[in-house]
């Protein structure tokens, strides 16, 4: 099975180029069953990498545009009078598959923002009364521009803590960014990548990630990271029991992508900026003091037990 991660890995880093990292943490995100927001500049690869993860995953993938007209009924579905059997026929939308790329979501009003929470949270939809079971597994991976740019809409707090991570992408380094600009088209290249795992081989892979061990001292140090975050001042509010079991959960399946059997410390460490970097908000004298990097500042703040 780490053989399978590896071509994965390979397979994206082939389109998405010096940004190992960042496809390894995406990959670990969705093997832990979480959603994916992928935050950055217009133009460094966003929609890219979701692409080529759906492609070599092997899993169904639509792409909604989210625009400041986009309704929910245009992502859930909306029922239409069939006039053959006299009745309304429920026509699914997009949301209705194995990967869902929210491209630009911050660009859709909260109306429309809003009908992802359930989809995410549950896996299911209410559309009309009914309620729809979702495709399995089921992932969003969605994009947004910088809240300073003009036309968006900030995610509230409640859709933000759905997402297991949040990554940047970041300007690629000139070696990258020479053999971007010398070699093929990337779409040319999406298009020809085949599937290095199936379905039933990426289902068995997060089974695995829940048997991963998690020692009692191990436990203890994710408690004390969440727990300090609620009795300082530091941060504006703690993190909630759900940010909790999204670090276990990240800590795992990085742990089962580096072949072991157990969680480490430094895997919580590894998996902590994407975790917390959305559901942390510093107070004005520690942002000042420390930038943005919220989860360094928290890992020197707690030390392993």
């Amino acid at each position: 099975m780490a053989q399978r991660i590896e071509e994965v890995v390979g397979q994206v880093g082939s389109i998405i180029l010096g940004k190992e990292r960042q496809i390894r943490l995406a990959i670990a995100c969705l093997i832990a069953r979480g959603h994916l927001l992928i935050e950055d500049i217009p133009g460094v690869g966003k929609t890219m990498l979701a692409h080529a993860l759906a492609s070599s995953l092997g899993l169904g993938f639509k792409r909604i545009q989210f625009t400041s007209d986009l309704l929910p009924a245009d992502i859930i579905g909306v029922s239409v009078y069939n006039r053959e059997t006299g009745g309304f026929q429920f026509h699914a939308g997009p949301i209705f598959t194995q990967v869902v790329l929210a491209d630009e979501v911050n660009r859709a009003t909260p109306k429309a923002q809003s009908a992802l929470l359930e989809a995410m949270e549950e896996h299911q939809v209410t559309a009309e009364g009914e309620t729809r079971r979702l495709p399995e597994p089921f992932f969003v991976i969605a994009t947004q521009n910088p809240s300073y740019q003009v036309g968006t809409f900030p995610l509230p707090e409640s859709q933000l803590d759905r997402f297991l991570m949040r990554i940047e992408l970041g300007y690629p380094d000139i070696e990258a960014e020479r053999a971007l600009l010398q070699g093929e088209d990337r779409r040319d290249l999406l298009a020809d990548l085949a599937p290095r795992m199936d379905t039933q081989e990426l289902i068995a892979l997060q089974q695995r990630v829940q048997q991963v061990h998690t020692s009692p001292a191990l436990l203890d140090y994710v408690q004390a990271l969440v727990g300090h975050t609620r009795r300082t001042a530091d941060f504006v509010n703690g993190l909630s029991p759900r940010a909790a079991l999204a670090m276990l959960h990240a800590a795992r399946a990085w742990a089962l992508m580096a072949g072991r059997g157990h969680v480490l410390p430094e895997d919580v460490q590894a998996v902590l900026p994407p975790v917390v970097s959305h559901r942390l908000v510093p107070a004005e004298q520690v942002a000042r003091a420390n930038g943005t990097d919220i989860a360094e500042f928290l890992i020197k703040q707690v030390p392993i037990p």
